[in-house]
């Protein structure tokens, strides 16, 4: 046997250990639990988003990476060290709140280049570092403005800067954006985007748009009611959505109810939609609107239901069609420009393709 032969087969690399690490994380308020106990790792170079409604415990969650909450039970790990029980000044990691936390008394410039001067870099350095930032955050012209002449949307961008320029390990932005305007607020994403891509960080950041979670983050955690749903890149929830929450959460999408019995699904209306593996029992059938198309009189579909005509709008890009079906529920349909306009009241045949649609837990 030659050594080529003989030699054993090279080890496949080991996965990178993941920069941040939750374990059991969970917090509690009076006894009311605000964080259920979860596990994430987030690894470096990450741009996650967590994303959820308002009370979902999305700020809660970045707080307790920040080192502003306490954990109820739980750990932090970043880099491998434990840092559950360290203040936010002893970790590797810069916040952005919605509240700024701007110092009153310095101007823009001073407040951007703080953390500089209390780690007494050189003054030509903080100098360089702080023009970059201003220009990054377009503040350039309100460089010698005291903070308090500020508009929301600009004391946002400061912030934004003082926690850029420190270069953390671990950036935590709580909704950075939302005091922006749309303009403003789509070239910030931008610059998010090329800042992330140019210095290699890890950004963490909590959002309820899932538009912004899923232009900016390459990963997303959807919470809901304290508890973390599901976590992926953004296509993978869109498509693969794990719980009837993330579905509908996550992009638009038909949420219709359903009844797997004996291999076959079956909508509340009786309508059935062929074969599907699983369990017997009350299922939630997900279609997005795009995939949703009208049919011609006698032409099949894998899926395929009546229904009643009620509103059909020009949006640019597609006609957005709201169907009645038998059972009560609402189906949208986004449609071609091109085809025609299905009149209001009209009845009509709906139909998706068997690979468009999913299947998850009724509940």
């Amino acid at each position: 046997m030659t050594a080529a032969l003989a030699r054993a087969p090279a080890a496949a690399p080991a996965p990178a250990a993941p920069l941040l690490r939750l374990r059991g994380l969970a917090k509690s308020f009076g006894g009311l639990p605000a964080v259920h106990p979860l596990n994430l790792d987030i690894q470096a170079q990450d741009f996650l988003a967590i994303l959820g409604p308002s009370g979902c415990g999305k700020t809660t969650l970045l707080r307790m990476i920040g080192g502003f909450v306490e954990p109820t039970a739980g750990t932090v790990e970043i880099e491998g060290r434990d840092v559950t029980r360290l203040g936010p000044e002893r970790r590797p990691t810069n916040t952005v709140f919605q509240g700024y936390g701007l110092f009153p008394h310095m101007n823009v410039r001073q407040n951007v280049g703080y953390g500089l001067r209390v780690q007494g870099r050189p003054r030509a350095e903080v100098a360089d570092r702080v023009a970059d930032a201003l220009r990054l955050s377009r503040l350039q012209d309100l460089a010698e403005r005291p903070v308090g002449a500020l508009s929301g949307g600009q004391a946002q961008r400061v912030a934004l800067a003082r926690a850029l320029i420190m270069r953390p390990k671990v950036l935590l932005l709580d909704e950075p954006l939302a005091a922006l305007d749309l303009k403003l607020r789509h070239a910030m994403q931008e610059e998010l985007r090329r800042l992330h891509a140019e210095i290699g960080g890890t950004f963490v950041f909590v959002t309820h748009d899932q538009g912004e979670a899923m232009a900016l983050a390459n990963r997303v955690a959807v919470m809901n009611a304290g508890r973390l749903e599901q976590e992926g890149p953004a296509e993978a929830l869109y498509r693969e959505p794990l719980t009837r929450f993330v579905a509908g959460f996550v992009g638009e999408a038909n949420l219709l109810d359903a009844r797997r019995e004996g291999g076959r699904l079956r909508l509340s209306t009786g309508a059935d939609l062929g074969a599907d593996a699983g369990p017997d029992g009350p299922v939630t059938l997900v279609v997005r609107p795009q995939s949703v198309r009208l049919l011609a009189p006698g032409e099949g579909a894998d899926g395929a239901v009546e229904g009643i005509v009620e509103e059909a709008t020009f949006l640019g890009e597609h006609v957005r069609a709201l169907l009645r079906l038998p059972g009560g529920e609402a189906l949208a349909a986004h449609l071609p420009v091109g085809e025609a306009r299905p009149e209001r009241g009209a009845a009509v045949r709906a139909g998706w393709m068997r690979e468009d649609r999913r299947v998850v837990p009724a509940s």
